[in-house]
């Protein structure tokens, strides 16, 4: 099973050097000299890992397969994949990872409010992008007193918006329009 640790931001430098977006709990481990790892788009890799040294909070990642910025620039947006056997061994109940969560109903009580689309890993908390039945996107901080229960055996997540949530993103609700100042 491939698991993604990894998305590639910008270039640094001039000697091939990329920013790296991390989504695993374990960099240390992830992103060491030799490591090799499954690219998507398949036309940007396989890569390995020449160096990994952290910039203030930002991980730097050079890579044996470029060798300058025009090539770091190119690979830009990538997501980087490790092959892995340990998610069934892993059987904790103290996250998820993307792939499991995408494609999950949403509901509110019985109702279904959309489908799971992403999952954004941020510093202070995780924000899941639900997609309704009508196209519009809604963050949802990925937090328990939101979402109390991640189903992913019957394919569903419970969430408990607060009030407002779902109109947040609507740019006819009246909440929308006092946020963009047009009433005032």
């Amino acid at each position: 099973m491939q698991l993604q640790v990894a998305r590639i931001g910008k270039p640094h430098g001039i000697r091939g050097e990329v920013t790296v977006q991390v989504l695993t709990d374990a960099p240390a481990e992830r992103f060491v000299a030799g490591t090799e790892f499954v690219v998507e788009p398949a036309s940007a890799g396989p890569l390995t890992v020449r160096s990994a040294r952290w910039n203030k909070d930002i991980l730097l990642l050079g890579f044996e397969e470029i060798a300058d910025r025009n090539a770091a620039e190119a690979i830009r947006g990538a997501k980087l994949y490790i092959e892995t056997e340990e998610l069934d061994d892993e059987d904790d109940d103290e996250g998820w990872y993307e792939h499991e969560l995408v494609g999950l109903e949403a509901r509110v009580g019985s109702q279904v409010v959309g489908k799971v689309a992403a999952l954004t890993t941020l510093p202070v908390q995780d924000l899941l992008t639900v997609t309704t039945d009508e196209g519009k996107e809604i963050l949802v901080p990925f937090v328990d007193e939101i979402v109390p229960e991640v189903n992913i055996e019957d394919g569903y997540i419970l969430i408990t918006p607060p009030a407002g949530l779902f109109e947040l993103n609507d740019d006819s609700s009246p909440e929308a329009k006092d946020a963009a100042g047009d009433d005032a």
